[in-house]
């Protein structure tokens, strides 16, 4: 570790913040606590956050999967007072106003862990450069790869990476966060992790509109191959190291999104491709994907990148093209060398 690098805390009588109750932090709770930390759970909504303290489960999110004894629950951000590091894990467009409520109550300097995928649709920002600008003082590193809620908090294998420009940093938090099955692989690539996250989700969504209006297996390889040539194009333009891409944070976590319905991405594209629109296909459930796809392809766009999945996604997504016009489009597109 660079002698100027932020120090992180000693591995012994930990206490961590997950800021963000949801299926994800609440997994997330599970693994820290199971590594041997003690955790704060903080939900927003008082009510829930009280349910799930004294029901010692999420049932909402995670039924079925008992809360650590070592995870206390609060909607009191106050109780993040005095943590050694926080994980935020809210959704995407909502890391900018949690986090900025966050920032007025963490001690100085600590590291924050980001854990959600997407793109701030306002303002094109990547989630680590939102988090950086509204806490200011911090250490800001991103966890993304191929996982599952569910999986995680069953105590599933699971594999991810966490990324701080400060390397060494990266490191021992990754040491300190993994647990028998929950591995965090770590690196300083920042920008291709969290490009990584935010776009498989649009990519996903095409898999999901293709399996669902019929096209088969095959046309979901050719999406998923041609869909990440596209991602290493945005990543490298941004900044993304394509080492990154090919690791768990970028090609793992397509694979796994672009698999089956158990992602929201997917169902909800699946359900775009079943006929349904866009309103009633999200079923009342986050898909990123879909609040991430415009902007995608706006930054993309910028910076004379072709991204026609993520524009047909978009398209589809915005009501402007039919799924059958958008497969079409797709499918009929010019043949050239690949690449």
């Amino acid at each position: 570790m660079n002698d100027n690098d932020p120090q992180p805390p000693e591995a012994s009588g930990l206490r961590v913040g997950v800021i963000g109750a949801g299926a994800w932090g609440t997994a997330l709770a599970n693994a820290i606590a199971g590594a041997g930390h003690d955790v704060v759970l903080w939900g927003r909504d008082p009510d829930a956050a009280s349910t799930i303290e004294s029901a010692r489960e999420n049932a909402r999110y995670l039924p079925g999967v008992t809360l650590h004894e070592r995870i206390s629950v609060t909607s009191d951000l106050r109780a993040l007072s005095d943590i050694a590091f926080a994980l935020l894990v809210t959704p995407a467009q909502t890391a900018r106003e949690v986090g900025a409520a966050a920032a007025l109550v963490l001690p100085a300097g600590v590291p924050l862990i980001l854990c959600a995928k997407g793109i701030e649709r306002e303002t094109g920002y990547f989630l680590c450069d939102v988090i950086s600008e509204t806490c200011p003082g911090l250490s800001i590193g991103i966890l993304s790869g191929p996982s599952f809620a569910a999986d995680v908090a069953r105590g599933m294998p699971t594999a991810v990476t966490l990324a701080f420009r400060e390397p060494g940093l990266a490191e021992r938090l990754a040491a300190l966060i993994s647990g028998p099955a929950l591995r965090i692989y770590h690196g300083a690539d920042v920008r291709g992790v969290e490009i990584g996250g935010a776009t498989k989700n649009v990519l996903a969504i095409a898999c999901g509109a293709a399996i669902g209006r019929g096209l088969g297996e095959s046309a979901r390889a050719a999406l998923i191959a041609r869909g990440f040539a596209e991602i290493l194009r945005f990543a490298q333009a941004y900044g993304g190291q394509p080492e990154t891409l090919m690791g768990l944070s970028g090609l793992g976590d397509l694979v796994l999104t672009c698999g089956g319905p158990q992602s929201r991405n997917f169902a909800f594209g699946q359900r775009l491709g079943e006929g349904a629109s866009p309103e009633e296909a999200s079923g009342g459930k986050l898909a990123e994907g879909a609040h991430t796809a415009a902007i995608l392809v706006s930054l993309a766009r910028a910076r004379g990148i072709e991204m026609p999945i993520a524009e047909a996604v978009a398209a589809l997504t915005d009501g402007r093209l039919t799924v059958e016009t958008a497969m079409d489009s797709l499918m009929t597109r010019p043949l050239r060398a690949e690449g």
